[in-house]
Order: structure tokens, then C-alpha cells, then sequence
């Protein structure tokens, strides 16, 4: 058994783990580029202790999931938000999956997106071109993805609604992006995290707990306190 996991399975191809909690909705959790679900268990544990369900999967082409990396890339976020209990959905992811929590949550209307040092669609375009990715992807359909990507006009769809983590010495991912994205987004945080490096924030205690309070705060808000 794994701590905290209430069910393993796949739907369509793609592999996951639900911690679940007991509130309405839940949190879907996206990996990098050549990452793998069990890497944010830590976080989905955190989620599951406040009582949050959270969700946490292989994107295609990674780990024990299917197919390879490609068109499907944001319908698969709305694939696997399906298996939450209804109610609202936040997404949280980093790098590459920061890229895919931000568009996937302007286009499924997501009540948070918690963005760690997220990876532009050009930079992960540049990435496939000089070959620096490992894992099984269909490049055109991809490229085409990473392409037509607009980071600054989900950003300010989104709003207050998103959060941005990222480290001041991240040396693969500089922070000058999330500053964009925080400027186009009226309303929206941006956390600068003094030093640090491409992977430091995702597992910090402090901002593992400021991400799970904001999607708290957006799963439950008060209004709807009972």
C-alpha cells in the first residue's frame, strides 16, 4: 500500500493515484517534462490532511501511462478531473505542468490554478527541437500545441484565480515569465522565492501550505461554509 492513496487505475490510457478527502471537488496535480506522478505525492498527501481531494497523474508519454505526449495534452487534465467528486476543480502543477495547469484551467474555467516556475510554450517548443526531452511524444502535434499558446491571455482569463510560485535563482525557467503573467493577470499573486532552482519550490514545506491554502480558499470559500 501506498500512504495516503485510496485508488490506482487508468482512464484512457492514463495512470493515476486519487487521495481522497472529504469535501466537494478536488485538485488535479500535473508533473514536468520527464516526471512522473509519484513525485507530487507528497503534496497530494498535504491536499488529503485538509481534507481536499487530490488526483495525480502520468501525462502521456510519462511513467505507466500511454500513447505519447501530444494533441491531447489539456483534454487529458479534463479527463482526469473527471474522476473527482463533483464540485469545483483546481489544478496545481510545475514546469511543463505549469504550462498545462494554466491552459487547462482557462479552458475548463478551474476556481484555482497554482503554477510553479512555469514553462512557456516556446521554451518547451525550443526544447523539443535541440532534443532535450526523453519521453515518448508525438513532436509535430505537440509543437502545434506549444505554439499556439498564449501564457499572458490565459493568465488574464484566469485572474485572481492564479497563483504563481517561482524561485528567483531558477536557472532553467527564469522568473521574468511569471512576472509577465502576473502583470497581464489583474488580481493574480506572484511569489518570488528568493534563490533557490528550478526545483526547489515544488517541494518547500512553506509554499506546498500557502498552494494548498489558496486552493482551499478557492474550493471552499466562505459563502459556502457551513
Amino acid at each position: 500500500m501506498i500512504p495516503g492513496v485510496t485508488e490506482l487505475g487508468t482512464k484512457d490510457g492514463l495512470a493515476y493515484a486519487l487521495f481522497a478527502g472529504d469535501g466537494p471537488g478536488g485538485v488535479v496535480i500535473l508533473h514536468g517534462a520527464g516526471s512522473s506522478k509519484e513525485n507530487h505525492f507528497d503534496f497530494a498527501r498535504l491536499l488529503q490532511a485538509a481534507g481536499v481531494t487530490a488526483i495525480a497523474f502520468d501525462q502521456r508519454g510519462h511513467g505507466e501511462s500511454e500513447g505519447r505526449l501530444g494533441a491531447s495534452v489539456l483534454d487529458d487534465v479534463a479527463t482526469i478531473a473527471g474522476l473527482l467528486p463533483p464540485g469545483p476543480v483546481a489544478l496545481r502543477g510545475s514546469s511543463m505542468g505549469g504550462f498545462v495547469a494554466l491552459h487547462a484551467g482557462a479552458r475548463m474555467d478551474a476556481a484555482a490554478v497554482v503554477a510553479i516556475c512555469p514553462a512557456t510554450g516556446a521554451m518547451l517548443a525550443q526544447g523539443l527541437e535541440e532534443r532535450e526531452f526523453d519521453f515518448r511524444v508525438d513532436e509535430d502535434a505537440l509543437r502545434a500545441v506549444l505554439l499556439s499558446a498564449d501564457e499572458q491571455a490565459v493568465a488574464a482569463a484566469l485572474g485572481k484565480r492564479l497563483l504563481l510560485l517561482h524561485a528567483e535563482g531558477d536557472e532553467r525557467v527564469p522568473i521574468a515569465g511569471s512576472r509577465r503573467l502576473h502583470a497581464a493577470a489583474p488580481g493574480s499573486e506572484l511569489v518570488a522565492v528568493p534563490g533557490g532552482d528550478h526545483r526547489s519550490v515544488q517541494h518547500d514545506p512553506e509554499m506546498q501550505a500557502l498552494a494548498a491554502q489558496f486552493i482551499e480558499r478557492a474550493l471552499r470559500p466562505p459563502a459556502a461554509a457551513s
